[in-house]
């Protein structure tokens, strides 16, 4: 049932994150074709202004893995985010503010397997949209490319998204646990990934802010995918996958203990 639910609104985000990407990759024959007039002009933007892209040099926009990282890694670092963030704030609240909690309580299952079949639907989502819009991603590369790419720092930028994607979703979880009375805080969570953006940004483009990006989660995603050092980071990793499991096991000690609203 659960499945059913969500998968209208999986469908949904998949393809418009899907027509972005292919929209987006389509012009960049067009951009390599007039790469000294684009260069020209990009050269007019602070070099800070870029960074928060992933950019280190101009020149990393004429590959086809520069120009995907450049330009579509924003969509599912930040729409990615905010599906998952949104889904993860209303899988349990739902069953409060819709008033479908009491009944459900009263079947013969257990808080835990309603908090745990409700958590691995949620990153399962995570995960197939990611895999959809990855998948959707290389094929456009592939089509328009003109010289060979990595597919390995590909795939180290995808299971970047990936994981700052399921962190979020713990953050929704986590928010969405701490709620008194139900009541959707769709507004709120999307608020959250737009600050933890903007604050993210203002950190890369100016200096003094520069610590202030520790702050946010994005800071941690690397999509610097034309580096020749470009790697999985294994304290990244653990930032990412640890406090993610942090905070939905949180999640769960508090969901057992805490008064439905029915």
């Amino acid at each position: 049932m659960e499945i059913r639910r969500n998968a209208f609104s999986l469908m949904i985000w998949m393809i418009v994150i899907t027509l972005l990407i292919s929209v987006t990759m389509s012009v960049y024959r067009t951009f390599a074709d007039n790469q000294s007039k684009i260069l020209g002009m990009v050269s007019l933007i602070p070099k800070g202004a870029l960074q928060f892209k992933g950019i280190s040099n101009f020149s990393d926009l004429l590959s086809v893995l520069g120009f995907y990282a450049a330009n579509n890694v924003i969509y599912m670092m930040v729409l990615g985010s905010i599906f998952s963030i949104v889904q993860s704030s209303n899988i349990l609240l739902k069953e409060e503010y819709n008033k479908t909690a009491e009944y459900l309580l009263t079947r013969p299952i257990s808080r835990s397997e309603v908090f745990f079949s409700k958590v691995i639907l949620l990153y399962l989502n995570i995960f197939l949209l990611n895999l959809v819009t990855s998948t959707a991603g290389f094929l456009c590369m592939e089509l328009v490319k003109r010289n060979p790419f990595s597919i390995s720092a590909f795939m180290v930028l995808c299971f970047y998204t990936f994981i700052l994607n399921v962190l979020f979703g713990a953050i929704g979880l986590f928010l969405s646990t701490l709620v008194k009375r139900g009541k959707p805080i769709t507004t709120q969570v999307i608020g959250l990934v737009l600050i933890f953006y903007f604050v993210f940004t203002i950190s890369k483009i100016t200096e003094g802010a520069a610590d202030l990006g520790y702050l946010s989660p994005f800071r941690f995603a690397d999509v610097n995918a034309t580096s020749p050092y470009y790697r999985l980071n294994p304290w990244t990793l653990l930032y990412f996958l640890g406090l993610s499991s942090l905070l939905t096991g949180i999640s769960y000690r508090i969901y057992r203990r805490k008064d439905i609203y029915t």
